[in-house]
């Protein structure tokens, strides 16, 4: 059976997964549009750098954003001189560490939906005289639902199971950073099969319950589409 100990991870686990994604959103919609709309030459190296969390080690980000948050660092020192407190070892501290991580599963997703779009919706909109807002709410928006909803999806799953990044980040301090995978951990760890099996069969559950949304709504689009 699950713990109050567990059920608190599990608690800051879902509000971590929940403001990363919705600070994702709605930093990531304009960067992928950018990125699906730039001409700059050298729009690779932005490219480049959105990308780096999915080839570089956790622990290698964790280690650099802790050095950039931590006491010591330029965030770290900037966040000390207003409030007080360092942004290492906080629940602050892993929605930046978690935005950056998950910042490709968002991005992605969004700049690819965006270039599939094609220039012609827009162009038939402005013929109407409809204004840049009004043309991507009314237009954008709707046309790329799907890679909205991938976008958001992935962003959560994705920061569901982190654990290096935040390990570095948060440590595990119950009830403040401690995510469910480092619960996991520390079940493993002290021999507790039984409430590790719980802990990962719920997030196995749950992450396939999400992507069987997506697949099962992009799937039910593409055949509306076809119709």
């Amino acid at each position: 059976m699950i713990q109050s100990a567990d059920w608190v991870a599990l608690g800051i686990t879902l509000k971590l997964a929940a403001i990363t994604t919705v600070i994702l959103l709605i930093v990531g919609t304009p960067l992928a549009w950018w990125l699906a709309r730039s001409r700059w030459r050298f729009r690779f190296l932005v490219e480049a750098m959105v990308a780096l969390p999915l080839v570089l080690p956790p622990t290698v980000l964790g280690f650099y954003l802790l050095l950039l948050l931590g006491p010591s660092g330029p965030l770290g020192q900037v966040a000390q001189g207003f409030g007080g407190y360092s942004l290492a070892f906080s629940f602050t501290g892993l929605v930046i560490g978690s935005v950056v991580y998950s910042l490709p599963f968002v991005v992605q997703p969004l700049a690819g939906a965006f270039q599939s779009l094609g220039q012609r919706p827009l162009e038939v909109a402005a013929t109407l005289r409809a204004g840049f807002w009004d043309r991507f709410f009314s237009v954008v928006v709707p046309l790329t639902r799907s890679g909205f909803l991938t976008a958001a999806v992935l962003g959560f799953a994705h920061t569901l199971g982190e654990f290096g990044v935040v390990l570095m980040i948060g440590g595990n301090i119950p009830g403040e950073t401690q995510v469910v995978s480092i619960a996991i951990y520390d079940h493993v760890e002290s021999l507790d099969y039984a409430r590790a099996h719980v802990l990962s069969g719920g997030l196995l559950l749950l992450s396939f319950v999400l992507l069987l949304t997506v697949y099962g709504f992009n799937r039910h689009l593409s055949l509306v589409n076809r119709g």
